[in-house]
């Protein structure tokens, strides 16, 4: 098999996220943006094409059509993706491109407004459309990936900083948890230092697992062993501080299995720290809107989180949901009503769903706000 070189990531996508997403989606305003290479068929794509979409762990995206080529991919025959880009997509490269040329300093709208002889009304427009993102928000994302990458690649965090186009070490600091996942140092030792508490206790649906950080929890997960649930977060933070602590854990246990047994919904009132990308972290937080004993459609929640054709994606965000309960994905369902699936079993989906229907018929729901912090 021919060696595979590393791509430049796609200049219009943020990360690999945004761009399976985009697959996902069969989104053809990202046509021309980059293309999709399949490992099993050797194959690549446009973002649009309207073949079986492969598995995500079989794909990588490339910046262009001779970027997939030198990697040693072929084009497919039914979306012909080296035919010509449309006139939007060279716009939106081009703006990156010249976001790209000055790390130090991102042009402003009027900047690019100016350059390209658009509207700064237009040119913001076809941006975000295509990538998701304004430009504003694409600039940032490619400082901080610049950071992320001299950072692993072993460099002090102030020359980081400065290789990255920040201009002072707070500009990076006073984000770090929103765009690193982790303080910058942190980062750099792959997240040693991080410690994580954990019990397992038994409920109304078998083994639960509870972890948690100083900023609260982290994980609830259900499996038929111990041995199970704790391989499976040890896999997960293979670099954090990982200890067993059933006393400082049992409120936040009781709290679950006290909303699990009685339908009450009260885990929601706890205060998550969990790891995911910002799409997601929108997911869970419309989730935790949803009213005791209510369900939502995929279709619905992709609405309300603003991005309605990004069903698939909602859909991904509920099955890799790290809080059981406390993120109640349990509440989505399919638009026809049926249950649709659930990581841990549909039993335990029906049975979760019957139990907080017969709650909220006892008792009106308190007023939730939610508490979810992004690392």
């Amino acid at each position: 098999m021919q060696a595979m070189t590393t791509a430049p990531a796609p200049p219009a996508a943020l990360n690999d996220d945004a761009c399976w997403q985009a697959v996902a989606q069969r989104r053809t305003a990202s046509d021309g943006l980059f293309v999709v290479a399949v490992r099993t068929t050797k194959i690549y794509c446009r973002p649009s094409c309207p073949s079986r979409t492969p598995k995500r762990e079989n794909v990588r995206f490339y910046p262009s059509p001779s970027a997939a080529e030198t990697a040693g991919f072929r084009a497919c025959k039914r979306c012909r993706p080296r035919e010509g880009a449309r006139p939007d997509a060279v716009l939106v490269r081009e703006i990156c491109a010249a976001i790209e040329a000055d790390p130090g300093r991102a042009p402003t709208l009027a900047d690019l407004s100016a350059r390209f002889g658009k509207s700064s009304f237009h040119l913001q427009r076809v941006f975000k459309r295509i990538t998701g993102v304004t430009p504003k928000q694409y600039a940032e994302a490619r400082r901080t990936h610049r950071a992320r990458t001299a950072l692993r690649g072993g460099n002090g965090v102030s020359a980081a900083i400065y290789e990255a186009g920040y201009g002072s070490s707070s500009r990076l600091y006073e984000r770090a948890g929103e765009r690193l996942g982790m303080t910058p140092a942190r980062y750099r030792r792959r997240g040693e230092g991080m410690a994580i508490s954990y019990t397992i206790a038994s409920c109304d649906f078998g083994r639960m697992l509870v972890a948690a950080t100083e900023r609260g929890v982290a994980a609830v997960k259900f499996a038929a062993s111990d041995a199970d649930l704790e391989d499976e977060l040890r896999s997960e933070y293979s670099a954090a501080d990982i200890r067993r602590d059933d006393a400082s854990m049992h409120p936040h246990v009781a709290s679950i299995v006290e909303s699990i047994a009685a339908g009450t919904g009260s885990a929601l009132r706890l205060p998550l720290d969990i790891r995911a990308t910002a799409f997601r972290i929108r997911v869970y937080e419309a989730l935790r809107q949803i009213p005791l004993g209510a369900t939502r459609s995929y279709s619905d929640i992709a609405r309300a989180v603003g991005s309605p054709k990004a069903v698939r994606a909602v859909g991904t965000a509920c099955a890799q949901n790290p809080v059981a309960i406390a993120v109640p994905c349990h509440r989505v369902v399919r638009e026809d009503g049926s249950l649709g699936g659930y990581r841990y079993g549909l039993d335990r989906k029906r049975a979760i769903l019957d139990r907080e229907r017969s709650a909220a018929t006892r008792e009106a729901p308190a007023e939730r706000k939610p508490v979810v912090a992004s690392r």
